[in-house]
This record gives structure tokens, C-alpha cells and sequence, in this order.
């Protein structure tokens, strides 16, 4: 799966194991903990400025997240988006309120993000990244620990999970991280909405 791209792929070459769903547009980037932007998805940064109306190249942008219409926010601004062009890998947009070359350019290098609730709806089994940061991880009724980030592996992507430990079992020098692949016999199963992720200790030679 592309990074910048942001169109979820399914399940291409899962070897040894399915695939579950990926995060689209992730930048790979190790993130850290659920905080009040945790329902705002990155769509890119403002670049280079296009022409004398105020468009503007995005760069490191995930297309889905950029269709005419939508309201992106650069802090503290909120706009919609008024003009799409240039291609998926090169888009060109153009922001409600940011009316010439000059105001575009103050505005280069800014995140551009887009509300979860304006986010394109993605396919069965697939999440935005950020719907999972936060999520208590647990097996089965025992609580592992919480999604705080996130790897891409070779063949798939990986929730990095911080583990739970009762003192008594936590040994000098171990690690408080845990990798658990998207794969189905890692994950059972994925409930956003409850903020649950049902792992597989045992596969993951944790149990």
C-alpha cells in the first residue's frame, strides 16, 4: 500500500496469514497517544503555491481526503475546498477565504486534516488509523494493553501496543511493546466504536 497515497488496498499477498484491513494514508510515522486530534485525519501540507487565485500544490497528500467540497482545517482555519486539479500524486487545491498568491504562501508547510465524520466511508474491514489509536487491546476477557501506534512490515501493516503489566509479572529489562500484525490470526476481531481490539496472544507467542 502506497503511504501518501491514501486509497486502501485489501488483501494483497498475505502470506503466511490473511490480511486484515490496512490504515489508509498512514505516513508510518510512530504515533503517539490518543489526544483531542485523535478524530482528525492528516490530508497533507500545503506547498508550493499554483497560479495567482490562491491554489496551492499539497504535498504528502491522501487524495480521498481532498475531493471538492470538503472542509479541511489548517489551524485555527477551517475552509472548504473550492477548486481540485493537478493528479492524485501532484494535487492542486484552492481553499474558501484564501483568495491570492500571497495568502497561500503564508500558508506553505501547514498540515492540512479533515474530520473523521468527513472522511471517505472505507470498506468492510478497513479503518482510518486514527480510529484505532486508544483502543484497549485484549484477549479474549484479559486486558493486554493500548493501541499507541502503528508499523508497516514487510507484507503488512502492525499495531504497536503498549502492554499492561501486573508488577508482579514484569521481569527486569522486558518490554512494555508488543508488534501484533493485521493478519487474522492475530486479531480476532475490531470494534472502534467500542475501542476494543480482540488479539490472539498465543499466536503472538504471548500467551
Amino acid at each position: 500500500m502506497s503511504a501518501g497515497a491514501g486509497d486502501p488496498k485489501g488483501g494483497e499477498d498475505a502470506s503466511p496469514t490473511e490480511k486484515l484491513g490496512a490504515f489508509p494514508g498512514e505516513d508510518r510515522r510512530r504515533s503517539g497517544d490518543r489526544d483531542d486530534g485523535a478524530n482528525a485525519v492528516p490530508a497533507g501540507r500545503v506547498g508550493r503555491a499554483h497560479g495567482l487565485d490562491g491554489s496551492f500544490y499539497v504535498t504528502g497528500a491522501r487524495p480521498r481526503l481532498l475531493a471538492l467540497g470538503t472542509n479541511v482545517r489548517i489551524d485555527p482555519l477551517t475552509a472548504r475546498i473550492l477548486r481540485r486539479a493537478g493528479t492524485d500524486e501532484h494535487p492542486i487545491v484552492r481553499l474558501e477565504g484564501v483568495e491570492d498568491r500571497r495568502a497561500a504562501e503564508a500558508l506553505r508547510g501547514q498540515e492540512l486534516t479533515v474530520e473523521l465524520a468527513e472522511a471517505p466511508q472505507l470498506g468492510e474491514g478497513e479503518w482510518w488509523a486514527q480510529e484505532l489509536m486508544g483502543c484497549e487491546v485484549i484477549d479474549g476477557e484479559r486486558l493486554v494493553g493500548t493501541v499507541v501506534g502503528l508499523m508497516e512490515l514487510p507484507s503488512c501493516e502492525a499495531l504497536e501496543v503498549r502492554l499492561v503489566f501486573a508488577e508482579a509479572d514484569k521481569r527486569d529489562g522486558s518490554s512494555d511493546q508488543l508488534l501484533v500484525p493485521m493478519v487474522s490470526d492475530a486479531i480476532r476481531h475490531i470494534d472502534p466504536k467500542l475501542r476494543r481490539v480482540d488479539v490472539n496472544m498465543a499466536f503472538l507467542g504471548e500467551g
